[in-house]
């Protein structure tokens, strides 16, 4: 059995976990290969390995929150935790910052680049030198092409309505993190519950902004490099703040449970760094992908 005190960092008993997470996250992926490949069982794998995943998820980590409860976690663990959200926070940041490399890239340099050869000695002769770019149009190495047409998603509408939604949840998050550390516990549950109710409303527009750009605006995922770095860059996005909305619903109900107190709340912290990052991030893609 694991011993611990103020001095010693904590190391938990031997866990099945890991093994049966990697068993599901194993029949997962082997599932939609075989899916992919028109093979019906691969799809019950999937369905299979998923389950698994999300039951030793939910199951590991309420064995981390019952060693927190319980007192395991001392000052050591406390440090190393945030060193280690820290770290993973600044992989995320590296993660978008791939993608809005490609993105200025593309914009900054080689549309125009393409478009400026010579004329007389460049086969992309008729290549346009415009943003938002669905493809080369003209004729290029001698194969004439129609760039498709679409309308480029404007800033204003349901893009600065989820700004205005996700800002609003980073102010809400921190009023609830003040109430936490006065040990206000309605203010705490009011705020945390105010926060997943903007994250859902962001998920909620952004299903409508894009299914206004598939019906209505003609852009799509193969709508050339506009669309794919539009898509990439906003459902990725998404994608976090989807993962984001399901950890502050987590924190809420523990906030509710009495979980955490003025002086021990990591947990808490942790969730509301991502979600600021999450916010900073959208900020950017207001700015280079909505209106510039």
């Amino acid at each position: 059995m694991a011993t611990h005190s103020e001095n010693q960092y904590f190391v938990p008993h031997g866990s099945v976990y890991p093994s049966i997470l990697s068993l599901g996250l194993l029949s997962l992926i082997s599932g939609f290969v075989f899916s992919v490949n028109h093979l019906a069982f691969g799809q019950w794998m999937m369905y299979l390995g998923a389950a698994v995943v999300i039951a030793m998820t939910f199951k590991w980590m309420g064995t981390i929150i019952t060693e927190n409860l319980t007192g395991k976690y001392k000052a050591w663990e406390d440090k190393s935790f945030r060193v280690g959200m820290i770290v993973f926070i600044c992989s995320e940041i590296a993660f978008f910052a791939a993608f809005f490399g490609a993105l200025f890239y593309m914009r900054m340099i080689s549309v125009p680049d393409l478009a400026g050869f010579d004329v007389d000695i460049t086969p992309y002769k008729d290549f346009l030198s415009t943003w938002p770019s669905a493809g080369p149009g003209g004729v290029v190495l001698g194969t004439e092409y129609v760039a498709p047409k679409f309308t480029a998603m404007g800033p204003w509408g349901l893009p600065a309505i989820n700004t205005a939604l996700l800002l609003t949840s980073g102010a809400t998050i921190t009023w609830a993190h003040w109430a936490l550390i006065k040990n206000k516990r309605t203010q705490l549950v009011l705020g945390m519950l105010a926060t997943v109710l903007l994250g859902v409303a962001f998920l909620v527009c952004q299903g409508l902004e894009y299914h206004h750009a598939y019906t209505e605006l003609g852009l799509t995922l193969g709508t050339g490099a506009y669309g794919a770095t539009f898509f990439m860059l906003t459902g990725f996005h998404g994608f976090h703040v989807t993962l984001g909305t399901i950890m502050l619903i987590v924190i809420l109900i523990r906030c509710m449970k009495g979980h955490f107190t003025p002086e021990h709340h990591f947990g808490f912290e942790g969730v509301a760094w991502y979600w600021h990052f999450v916010d900073v991030v959208w900020l950017g893609l207001f700015i280079f992908v909505y209106w510039l």
